[in-house]
């Protein structure tokens, strides 16, 4: 077996609309195409004997142990490494689901797709499952825990902590969109200018002064006594030889911490004597230089969580601890309640497993104890110093029970802080009664709080803390989400995409848009080259400025990764016609429709899909779609776009050739066809087409239709705004224009307005893309044939997989076809190719020239007219000179 390749998606996608994160795994199983499961001697008992659990998996049988009966009786090994994928990601804690394998029109060869919930752990177990399928075919042995224990630590190290799990929980509850910033816990919730950046429980709201304060224990200390709250004597110092100074002056019990530690890290508490203080200092001077030296508080611990300077949960947190039972050792007690499948490594899972360290041999020690002592029954042994959770404490709830006047005490302090989400640290023996210097102090200030006590706490009453953040940065349930208008189909996206931010544009919305020659923020060019794919689709949605959306969705980017956003508001279907087929395993119109599909499909419900009425695979679409329809039609008396309108739906014709827009019985004109710049006179039909669409999304948008209508009539063909789209170059003697048209819809469109087109001569310089189909290559030059009376071949930058003959070859064989007489010139380069057309052009021709490199080519022509410009300002001169 061979793994040809794997692909991860993550967002809609040709497999599912709805589950975004799958593993694509294109699998040649070589001869065993020839030999089900069932042909296999042995194979069934022993994938049930070393994937038992397999027995869970219900399959298309519908009950327990429904898979495994299909292996029984016969079942392709691409199914049954889909399967083991998905369980091996189970065992290691990640429920992902949702699987499924298809056959290409490769004999023997599968897509394997599987969920995944951490991206790298996908891909091993997507590689594991081969490995262990062959092993099995082999008659090896396999070691099934080894692939447990590997994805289990990618799992871990990849996975949000609960504090960020629960803020993106909850923003996807409320339809906020959340985007993973790094590795870590960077997230961005929202999208464009509604997007809020989190890290952890720190919010882009939260002061970084107030942060930097607050990881200054001493200057939190002092500004919080000053401000008269109780917070326990102390004293920093930086040298050992301040010690005893300070010892003497706060008194016994005390205790020691690093200026600027967390989680615990450092402390030493319940000091009694000089030699512990020593033992403390060294500990906390581990962590920072300066340490704290202050007096020991008896009473619970307590952590008070404030969001948006309220106060929202409050827990009591006891120190990592264990309780004798008469026989078993200290360190068996450690290992028993490290078992509970709660405890993880850090903050991985609710509560955190009990490390020994230094602190727990102090204590031990001080006790006169070992990690081999036995205690007896019922006596607890607390191991550490505080009571924090990454230490392996626990947390009771007790948010219900604190005194009114603390709870003025608390969201006091995060106002005086300026920290508008904290964690507030508290040693008191009762917080029902208002806190003293008699009876408690505030310990600590901290940014970035954990939730995990609050959130799932050992005791007491789960509380959703994460809806408090949600409330403060998106208050009265404002939206994350920004406009997105998602465009695609096989001819005409770019221009229609342009046009629609145009529209935007103009209508006053700081908009972003992504083509095939590049991304633009409020019209700057920031990125050339292909960009209609979900990469640039994310940059767009992450610039803070961005109000407006406007994405290109080419068929490369929904089947390499995606979309590049989970929901649109308006979608729009241009055409579906014959590119790129045999590509990508895209073998027939019907298969490329659905990848076409994805985007639709990914309207709101709410929302709008424009479909081209006048198409029938697109106008089909409106089947199997949820949202709200808009039709659009070259003719007014289209069937279905009059029946669409009686029915009250939105539509955009031609009417009495006028670009006109209908609601149910309501219609406007919005412009002369012949007066709009784009449709060349009103000669160039797919133009006219491209116009549709974008007027709908427009007025779908709210534009008002007096901006649409002067947007409509600003918007000049040209290299600044439609780059690459018709771009006509005026010499003095004869025009050349340039343009993308790389497939046969293109050439049959260009061909019906070159038919328009006077010109003493036409000449064409065209090429053909090398991963298309034979037929593909060959109908480019019949068309050509039909189009031009001189045609030079130029080949492309990267071939993609053919030779440059054979690419000649294919294409002379479909001119021929169609002519015996066309001339044919090769010009390998495409600026030799230009060059020559330029120097050997007659007056009143018309050169036409498909682009590969759009910027260089237009560059080049821009060049040539300068050109002719300098020498016909040398005529003059010397004319001028006699």
């Amino acid at each position: 077996m061979e793994i040809i390749e794997i692909k991860v998606t993550r967002g809609p996608n040709y497999w599912s609309g709805y589950r975004k994160n799958l593993i694509v795994m294109k699998l040649d199983i070589g001869d065993y195409e020839h030999l089900p499961t069932n042909m296999i001697n042995g194979f069934g008992e022993s994938l049930e004997r070393i994937m038992p659990s397999l027995k869970n998996h219900y399959c298309s049988e519908g009950v327990e142990g429904g898979f495994l009966l299909r292996v029984k009786d016969g079942t392709w090994l691409g199914h049954v490494i889909e399967h083991i994928a998905l369980e091996l990601q189970f065992l290691a804690g990640m429920d992902c689901g949702y699987g499924r394998t298809r056959s290409t029109n490769v004999k023997g060869v599968y897509h394997v797709v599987i969920a995944y919930i951490i991206e790298k752990a996908g891909i091993y177990a997507a590689k594991a499952a081969v490995k262990l399928v062959e092993n099995l075919l082999n008659k090896s042995d396999y070691n099934v825990e080894n692939d447990i224990k590997e994805l289990q630590r990618l799992f871990n190290r990849d996975k949000l902590g609960p504090s960020t799990f629960s803020i993106v929980k909850e923003a996807e509850r409320r339809n906020i969109p959340s985007t993973r910033l790094n590795n870590k816990s960077l997230i961005m919730l929202g999208q464009g200018c509604n997007q809020k950046i989190i890290c952890a429980s720190v919010a882009c709201s939260t002061s970084s002064i107030a942060v930097d304060l607050a990881s200054d224990k001493d200057a939190t200390r002092n500004l919080l006594s000053k401000s008269f709250i109780p917070v326990p004597k102390g004293m920093l110092i930086n040298d050992i030889i301040d010690l005893e100074e300070a010892v003497n002056e706060i008194g016994f019990p005390l205790v020691t911490k690093p200026i600027n530690g967390n989680h615990g890290r450092g402390i030493t508490s319940r000091i009694h004597t000089l030699e512990q203080a020593r033992n403390g200092f060294i500990e906390a001077q581990k962590i920072s230089d300066d340490v704290i030296v202050e007096r020991f508080i008896n009473g619970a611990d307590y952590r008070f969580l404030l969001i948006n300077f309220k106060l929202v949960a409050v827990a009591t947190r006891t120190p990592a601890m264990v309780m004798g039972d008469d026989s078993s050792c200290i360190k068996e007690l450690i290992d028993q309640t490290n078992s509970d499948t709660r405890r993880g490594e850090d903050h991985e899972n609710v509560l955190s497993k009990i490390q020994f360290d230094a602190a727990t041999e102090s204590i031990l020690s001080e006790q006169k104890l070992t990690l081999n002592s036995v205690l007896p029954i019922g006596e607890i042994l607390f191991l550490k110093g505080t009571a924090n959770l990454s230490s392996g404490g626990t947390a009771r709830d007790v948010t219900d029970i604190v005194h009114p006047q603390n709870i003025f005490m608390v969201e006091r302090i995060s106002r005086l802080m300026n920290l508008d989400i904290c964690g507030i640290d508290i040693m008191a023996k009762d917080i029902s009664i208002p806190i003293t210097e008699e009876n408690g102090a505030v310990l600590e200030v901290n940014a970035g709080p954990g939730f995990r006590m609050h959130l799932s706490p050992s005791q007491g009453k789960a509380r959703n803390v994460a809806e408090p953040v949600l409330d403060m940065l998106y208050p009265d349930n404002a939206s994350g989400r920004i406009p997105i208008v998602a465009v695609t189909g096989t001819n005409g996206k770019t221009t229609v995409t342009r046009l629609i931010a145009h529209f935007a544009q103009a209508a006053g919305h700081h908009t972003g848009y992504t083509t095939t020659d590049g991304i633009y923020i409020d019209g700057t060019h920031i990125c050339a080259g292909d960009c209609s794919g979900p990469i640039s689709a994310a940059t767009v949605l992450r610039d803070p400025i961005v109000e407006f959306a406007v994405l290109e969705c080419a068929r490369g980017g929904i089947l390499r990764s995606g979309l590049g956003f989970d929901k649109c508001n308006i979608s729009v279907v241009t055409n579906i016609s014959d590119d790129h087929l045999g590509v990508n395993d895209i073998d027939t119109i019907e298969q490329l429709a659905q990848v076409k599909a994805v985007v639709p499909q990914s309207t709101f419900d709410s929302g709008y899909a424009i479909l081209n009425a006048d198409d029938d695979m697109v106008f089909e679409f409106k089947n199997d779609l949820d949202c709200n329809i808009a039709l659009l039609s070259m003719d007014a008396n289209n069937p279905r776009i009059k029946e669409h309108s009686q029915n009250g739906g939105w539509t955009a014709f031609v009417e009495e050739e006028h670009f006109v827009i209908s609601k149910g019985v309501w219609k406007i004109k919005i412009a002369e066809v012949a007066q709009v710049p784009l449709t060349f006179n009103g000669k160039c039909e797919f133009m006219i087409k491209n116009i549709l669409p974008a007027l709908l999304a427009a007025s779908l948008s709210d534009v008002p239709v007096q901006t649409i209508v002067k947007a409509l009539k600003s918007f000049i063909p040209s290299p600044q705004l439609t780059p690459g789209r018709m771009n006509l170059f005026k010499f003095k003697n004869f025009d050349f224009m340039v343009d993308y048209v790389h497939n046969t819809g293109g050439y049959i469109q260009m061909k019906k307005y070159l038919e328009q087109v006077n010109a003493t001569q036409k000449t064409g310089i065209i090429a053909a893309t090398g991963n298309r189909r034979v037929q593909d290559i060959k109908n480019i030059g019949r068309y050509a044939a039909q189009m031009f009376d001189t045609i030079i071949i130029r080949h492309d930058t990267d071939n993609r997989g053919r030779t440059k003959e054979e690419l000649s070859k294919l294409l002379i064989d479909g001119i021929r076809e169609i002519n015996d007489y066309t001339s044919v010139i090769i010009i390998s380069d495409e600026k030799e190719a230009i060059q020559y057309a330029v120097d050997n052009a007659i007056s009143g021709e018309l050169i036409f020239a498909c682009a590969d490199d759009i910027p260089n080519t237009l560059s080049y022509v821009k060049q040539q007219i300068e050109i002719e410009n300098a020498s016909l300002d040398s005529v003059q001169v010397t004319l001028n000179q006699i």
